[in-house]
């Protein structure tokens, strides 16, 4: 398998395709069935069905991947579950888009479902390409059999406690769609416009303090003037307290409405009066309902101006409103309307003044259409009701939000929960249960036969089904309990429900977190009939934004599909793929030349580990993930190194299997040699760390453990170690030394794999064809145990030893660098102690070989130092005789150390010289400052004299 770079390098698609076929074969996804294991589940976040996994999904699945890995090999019954989200409005938007041409319901959902088979099928396929070690035997869809069950379940019961209900309330409209919108659905862009101020007659002649008989109000919105209901001043505001309980005269519609007082009007802005239109505005919706005004809509639901207004009924009572629209504004757009109502105000001698202003104006974040709020008849959810359990859940730490930062949003969110609308006027999607005669009572049930012989309703009586689809924020909330089988209590519903932790992105916290936790915990109660939670963990992804810090879209054109950097790509087919849906032909020179700044080149394939690993390495728990695709190289290159390690063992293994039997373990750890049993110790470290990291979700710091591991302690030292060792080294020597080799090599790939599977595996694999006795047991390393920290495995004096080395080789290394000596020379050591001593005699020949020296010699206080170069090491003194170094070289090398302990003394010496620091530190730390800083000036005198010398 890895004969040759070419091979390892370029072959990534084939082996890792055959690896994952076997996986899956031999049924290594699939949870135990061992009643003895811990149980461990996460149900992967559904993907939308609108498009191929993008580089987001890809980081969320590898960090649920490496979780479930890591759990199944500490021996844990673990059930990674996967599935697809129907996404309602986004997908029905889609094939909109793809059909282009108008046709009928029926076509589009049968268009639509197979779309649904297509793009799961190539979505399937990403999660298997990345990786990740789901069970596939019973993959989860929001609209199959068992979930349009489920939701009608709880539907039906949620309208027969009254937490469903019917009612005309304020919401979101997307007049192209025709549809209620969440305000997830929205994004507002800030726009230039205008601030307009008229003039409203005040009834029965009565005047301002001011003498004026109208007041003026000032509006971003003229349009809405028809369906005016009122006017708001502030109760603080001396200019209008005299018109408070007054009545003003609504230009055109000459409808009387009163003139209120509310805390909520800003005094400072505009004319410090508001004209409140409760059918069409949010704020002043809340203010009619405090208030007891009355609500108008203007609107039609394809967003233009109605011909007359419907007489509405307020608290039961007819609206005494007069209801006629002036001819010339009838069925106009928006924007019409509200230039011919300003040309007819300003005619009519209404229109005071007009201000430059920026407002926000609501946008559908799949259309370019603005939201209208819009007074319509919907389904609602009272969410109060289900908000108490949720929000004592959190508090209890029943569930945790692992970062602690979106706890506060959650519970702020929760407090002042308003009721979900949880109807949608589209073809796609769950559509609600519920039936009407033709005196428009409602029936609700599964289907029309139950209701029917439920109610005992005649067949004669004509029933009409609803044609609204719900929300498809609801059929997700029931996404833990409901994807385990429920309302069936099947096995996997009892062995892994509650799920353990759930994966999301922070924009839906409130969206789809807490509408689990509030539906799970009121349908699903535990042993002791108190309500269950969905999970007990709950860990928020950052935002994925591209290197200029937007955030990465599909219609932004920055988005990056992970095959094509598992695969590779061409920068020609990666442009065509971002320009394949663009819209605005203007941002094509743009996205040209992002996509050449991102990828200069073609994207080489770099196979799945190398992506999990770069994925890993950026999934901080920040807001915004910056994708600096340059990193790719880091991940790369440590692939590389980690093949190398596995290539540079197997060239000793065919040389030395058959003189050293590594069979034989060692019990004890002192019987290795000094660099052997360090290995051992800092591997031991890190497994500790490094699970302690994983135990807490923190990935990236478990990453960058493991990364420094391998690349600077196995490869840069202990591999050079080892190198001279099994070369030079006594038969003992060799025997410690590669049986730690595999030993440590072994350890290495086992904590690697949950973050590099497909590499581990293989190396593996090929580690147990030839060698079966190294404490291989399984077929497959996925199901090995992990390794342990061993509290027994430990020794500060060897770490400090080798680390004495380490930093004697570097020193040494560096000054043969910088003098530009090549060939072996010889050093003598001066000012040595007895542990000194020890150190070098003891490991003089590896120090010899490494550092390329002819020879070491360790000069007692009473010998006569030669003339010669010196480096100080805390107190020791290595002495470069003068016979190997050119002299200007020499100089200068000197001039920069001193330099550089000048620099370091000031540093110093600024600190204790600040009174803050003197009041503040503790004593001990002002002592170490001090003893720092004597150290540094003897060296710095020492350097002077060396400097003197020399000359």
């Amino acid at each position: 398998m890895f004969k040759n770079k070419t091979n390892i390098l370029n072959n990534f698609k084939k082996i890792e395709k055959k690896t994952y076929k076997t996986w899956e074969k031999k049924g290594y996804f699939k949870p135990q069935k061992n009643i003895f294991k811990k149980n461990f589940s996460i149900i992967i976040p559904p993907p939308n069905i609108t498009g191929n996994l993008h580089i987001g999904h890809a980081l969320q699945q590898t960090i649920i991947d490496i979780t479930a890995r890591y759990n199944r090999m500490k021996g844990k019954n673990v059930l990674l579950k996967v599935g697809t989200d129907h996404a309602g409005i986004a997908t029905q938007i889609m094939i909109l888009k793809k059909i282009k041409t108008k046709k009928s319901k029926k076509f589009l959902i049968k268009k639509t479902w197979l779309w649904k088979k297509k793009i799961v099928n190539i979505i399937n396929n990403q999660i298997r390409r990345l990786g990740i070690s789901v069970d596939w035997s019973n993959e989860i869809f929001t609209m199959n059999n068992i979930f349009s069950n489920a939701v009608k379940k709880i539907f039906i019961n949620l309208y027969n406690k009254k937490i469903i209900y019917k009612g005309k309330k304020l919401v979101n409209w997307n007049n192209k769609l025709n549809t209620v919108i969440s305000d997830l659905e929205i994004k507002y862009k800030k726009s230039k416009s205008y601030l307009w101020y008229f003039k409203y007659p005040l009834q029965n002649n009565f005047k301002t303090l001011n003498g004026y008989p109208y007041i003026v109000v000032s509006t971003t919105r003229p349009e809405t003037i028809l369906g005016d209901t009122g006017i708001g001043v502030n109760p603080l505001d001396k200019r209008y307290k005299n018109l408070i309980g007054k009545k003003a005269i609504v230009p055109f519609v000459n409808r009387c409405i009163p003139i209120i007082s509310d805390k909520i009007v800003d005094i400072k802005k505009g004319s410090g009066c508001i004209k409140i239109t409760p059918g069409h505005d949010f704020n002043d919706y809340e203010i009619a309902k405090k208030n007891k005004l009355d609500i108008l809509n203007i609107l039609n639901f394809n967003g233009k101006i109605k011909e007359k207004l419907k007489k509405i009924k307020i608290k039961k009572k007819n609206s005494n409103y007069f209801n006629f629209i002036p001819k010339k504004f009838r069925n106009l757009s928006i924007l019409k309307a509200r230039k011919l109502i300003i040309l007819n105000l300003k005619l009519l001698g209404f229109l005071n003044k007009i201000e430059n202003c920026k407002i926000n104006v609501p946008y559908s974040d799949r259309q370019d259409v603005i939201i209208e709020p819009m007074l319509t008849n919907q389904w609602f959810l009272k969410s109060n009701i289900l908000a108490n359990n949720a929000i004592t859940v959190i508090k209890k730490k029943k569930i945790v939000f692992l970062n602690k930062k979106y706890e506060n949003m959650y519970l702020g969110w929760m407090k002042n929960i308003q009721d979900w609308c949880i109807s949608r006027q589209l073809w796609w999607g769950h559509r609600i249960p519920a039936w009407y005669d033709k005196n428009g009572k409602i029936y609700v049930g599964n289907n029309e036969n139950e209701i029917r012989k439920k109610n005992k309703i005649n067949k004669n009586i004509v029933l009409k089904q609803d044609n609204d689809v719900l929300d498809t924020w609801f059929s997700s909330s029931l996404w833990t309990f409901v994807s385990l089988g429920w309302p069936k209590k099947k096995r996997e519903f009892l062995y892994f429900h509650p799920t353990n932790i759930i994966f999301s992105g922070y924009d839906i916290i409130f969206f789809w977190i807490a509408r689990m936790i509030m539906l799970t915990m009121f349908f699903l109660k535990d042993n002791l009939n108190k309500p269950q939670v969905p999970f007990k963990f709950i860990y928020i992804t950052g935002l994925i934004c591209d290197i200029e810090g937007k955030k990465m879209s599909k219609s932004m054109c920055n988005t990056i599909d992970p095959i094509d950097i598992i695969e590779g790509i061409s920068f020609k087919e990666l442009l065509k793929k971002r320009l394949k849906n663009i819209i605005d032909i203007k941002k094509i020179d743009k996205i040209t030349e992002f996509t050449k700044k991102q990828f200069p080149n073609n994207i080489i394939p770099y196979g799945s580990d190398v992506l999990r690993f770069f994925l890993t390495n950026i999934s901080n728990t920040n807001r915004s993930i910056y994708l600096n695709f340059k990193q790719l190289e880091k991940s790369h290159n440590f692939y590389n190194k980690l093949v190398n390690a596995y290539k540079f063992i197997m060239i000793y293994y065919k040389k030395y299997n058959k003189n050293l039997n590594i069979s034989n373990i060692y019990n004890n750890i002192n019987n290795f040699i000094l660099i052997d049993r360090c290995i051992q110790i800092k591997l031991n470290i890190m497994i500790k760390d490094f699970c302690e990291s994983l135990n807490n979700y923190n990935f990236y710091i478990a990453v960058n453990i493991l990364y420094k591991f391998i690349w600077y302690e196995f490869c840069n030292w202990y591999i050079e170690f080892s190198k001279i060792i099994l070369k030079y080294g006594s038969l003992i020597e060799k025997k410690s030394n590669y049986y730690t080799l595999f030993y440590v090599f072994e350890k290495i790939l086992k904590i690697a794999h949950p973050i590099i599977p497909f590499i581990t595996e293989n190396i593996w694999k090929e580690i147990k064809k030839k060698i079966n006795n190294i404490n291989n047991i399984n077929d497959t390393i996925m199901l090995e145990s992990f390794p342990k920290f061993n509290n027994n495995i430990y020794n500060k004096k060897d770490l400090e030893d080798f680390k004495w080395i380490k930093n004697i080789i570097i020193s040494i290394r560096n000054i043969k660098s910088k003098m530009f000596i090549k060939k072996k020379i010889d050093i003598l050591f001066w000012n040595t102690n007895k542990n000194i001593k020890r150190r070098i005699n003891e490991n003089k020949n590896i120090i010899k070989k490494i550092a390329n020296l002819k020879n070491i010699k360790i000069l007692s206080k009473k010998q006569k130092k030669p003339h010669c170069f010196i480096k100080i090491i805390d107190k020791t003194e290595i002495l470069f005789p003068f016979k190997f170094i050119n002299k200007i070289i020499e100089l200068n090398y000197i001039k920069n150390e001193i330099i550089l302990k000048n620099n370091e003394i000031l540093k110093i010496k600024f600190k204790l010289n600040n009174k803050k620091f003197l009041n503040n530190a503790p004593e001990i730390i002002i002592i170490k400052k001090l003893n720092i800083l004597l150290n540094l000036n003897k060296n710095k005198n020492k350097l002077l004299k060396q400097f003197i010398v020399s000359k």
